[in-house]
């Protein structure tokens, strides 16, 4: 017999026994459609995560003050002192030392969340106190008005940044809110700010994977404040900063740049026995999240996996029902003449029939699978041909692997015992 008639023979066996074929299938097409769906999904996720660093910004160094090990290499918590921070005097002493190698630097004091509200119209914010660096770092984009300034933080003036969905909030349609008071309301604190600029709201892709969705109205959004009026807002007796954030010049090694602005801090805390400084670029930041995820897919993906080893062990046990079927068969068979390898060949041609088939229906099971599942995440990706070609590949094996055994047990049968057997 040739490689043709015994893909008719095999298809024929599928076609007579449809519902057992299906249920021998099944683990292939479980395990073939569950790695596919999760590599797109992972390949979803990395995208996401990659895309909110990347909306911070890749040439992005955030530089935050941690705690010193003690001797045995554990962290101990020390109550931290005007020393222990950075001092506004020391960032500007960086930001001349490192002038031509960073773009700007932000600062920012978390004042917390409220409400700006008139009558019954009301807006839900974060108050945050920045800097003039801030926009740029952040990537901010302006709408109308202006950003705050060094001069608005000198002098302490109670202005206002606010969000294009604070606007629609609060201000009746065609109304300039530019020179506008607002009402913020923070915990027991009422503080009135004039309006000086507004910016484009963008959300966090991070937030939008994660579905936290809000309607227009009750979305939170953050509003921009001197950094020096959120001080005195808080009535903090420290002036000092825990961490603030640098924007590099593009397209130099952020990375390298991250190694230098932290020996360049240590001469600051070279004293200091309970903290130092540390600068981390979102750069290396990007790349770990992507091992990380590539990691996880990984793992994830082995453990689909096993459910191929399980179904290709559900092929090996229906083949051996299948040669004890037709034992009368291949007896016939070897009494014309066929020699072991036509039979061997029969049953593995049959084995790998039954895996690509089932293959094929997992393959078109995972991409719908995982197509839905990376455009429910926000981010639609699709898998790669590379992951499609290696599981088609992996089922054919399966076929071969798990089908030899059934089909070399049928060639070695003894024709006059299998003409004999009921």
């Amino acid at each position: 017999m040739n490689f043709l008639e015994n893909v008719y023979l095999a298809l024929s066996g599928l076609r007579s026994n449809k519902m057992r074929s299906l249920l021998t299938m099944l683990g292939i097409i479980i395990g073939i459609s569950s790695v596919i769906a999760i590599v797109t999904v992972g390949n979803s996720m990395t995208e996401s995560v990659n895309s909110a660093m990347s909306e911070i910004g890749a040439n992005n160094i955030q530089v935050m003050i941690q705690q010193r090990p003690s001797d045995t290499g554990s962290l101990y918590a020390s109550t931290m002192t005007e020393d222990d921070y950075f001092s506004q005097e020391m960032i500007d002493q960086f930001t001349k030392d490192f002038e031509g190698r960073i773009t700007a630097v932000s600062l920012v004091e978390n004042v917390g969340s409220g409400k700006v509200k008139d009558g019954r119209k009301y807006a839900n914010i974060s108050l945050a106190g920045v800097n003039d660096g801030y926009k740029q770092v952040n990537n901010l984009k302006m709408i109308n008005g202006r950003f705050i300034s060094r001069a608005d933080m000198n002098s302490q003036r109670n202005v206002a940044v606010v969000s294009d969905k604070l606007v629609k909030n609060i201000f009746p349609a065609g109304t300039d809110p530019l020179g506008q008071e607002i009402k913020v309301y923070t915990g027991e604190q009422i503080n009135t700010f004039t309006i000086i600029g507004i910016y484009e709201y963008k959300q966090n892709p991070m937030m939008q994977m994660m579905g936290a969705a809000a309607s227009d109205k009750d979305i939170s959004t953050d509003l921009y404040i001197p950094v020096t009026v959120a001080q005195r807002i808080l009535d903090v007796s420290i002036k000092g900063f825990y961490y603030f954030n640098v924007m590099g010049i593009p397209g130099n090694d952020s990375i390298s740049l991250a190694g230098e602005i932290d020996e360049y801090f240590d001469k600051f805390f070279i004293r200091n026995k309970n903290y130092e400084a540390s600068a981390f670029s979102m750069d290396s930041m990007i790349e770990q999240s992507k091992a990380m995820m590539a990691t996880m897919s990984l793992a994830i993906s082995v453990v689909a996996g096993i459910s191929l080893v399980v179904g290709g062990i559900g092929v090996m046990n229906i083949m051996l029902v299948s040669v004890t079927e037709r034992t009368r068969e291949i007896g016939t068979r070897k009494a014309l003449g066929a020699k072991n390898g036509a039979i061997r060949s029969q049953f593995i041609i049959e084995s790998m029939i039954i895996c690509l088939i089932g293959g094929i229906i997992g393959i078109i099971l995972g991409i719908i699978m995982g197509s839905l599942g990376s455009k429910l995440l926000g981010f639609p990706a699709l898998p790669s041909v590379g992951v499609i070609l290696v599981a088609a590949g992996f089922s054919m094996l399966i076929g071969i692997f798990f089908g030899y055994y059934p089909a070399n047990k049928a060639a070695k049968l003894d024709p006059i015992e299998a003409l004999r057997y009921e």
